[in-house]
């Protein structure tokens, strides 16, 4: 009985991982282009998702959304208090929120939205904030663990990047 019951446990589990806003890939390399893929797994307790929007966990040199057929895609800026270099020119704006707006994306369905995205030469772990607006109801994707805690202690997480160090500099 013990067995049948973790063996159930264990076959659920991805599926609650997969019910949260995650990124395909969670680990990339610090300095390099990275295809940020957000995968939206379901809509707000059972309503359709119509808006999506990403707050990036600080400005990186380059952001790109990609484009969705059904959806408009919109970008807010900032000003940078010190610019960032990328190919050798200084960003002094940079996105710092991407939006998609549009659908709707069915409860039922799951879909993914990209960015492509310069990141920092920096190494660790990075939080991106996501809101998911429904047609009722919204989804808050923000919360961020404390120390000691992991994102399965979390009913709302962050979807999370861990960004290793780079061997050497090379251009992608």
């Amino acid at each position: 009985m013990k067995i049948r019951i973790c063996a159930l446990v264990l076959l659920a589990a991805p599926l609650v991982a997969s019910a949260h806003v995650v990124l395909e890939q969670q680990v990339a390399t610090a300095g390099s282009y990275y295809k940020g893929v957000f995968r939206v797994g379901h809509g707000c307790e059972g309503s359709a998702t119509v808006a999506l929007t990403v707050t990036l966990p600080e400005p990186m040199a380059s952001v790109k959304p990609m484009v969705k057929p059904g959806w408009t895609v919109s970008t807010r800026s900032e000003k940078l208090a010190q610019p960032l270099m990328n190919h050798g020119k200084p960003v002094t704006d940079a996105v710092v929120e991407v939006s998609w707006r549009g659908g709707p994306l069915a409860d039922a369905h799951y879909d993914e939205f990209a960015l492509m995205m310069k990141l920092p030469d920096a190494a660790g772990r990075r939080w991106f904030k996501v809101t998911q607006v429904c047609e009722q109801g919204a989804n808050d994707w923000s919360q961020i663990p404390a120390e000691g805690q992991t994102t399965r202690d979390l009913k709302m997480p962050a979807a999370v990047l861990d960004i290793q160090p780079a061997a050497g500099h090379a251009h992608h």
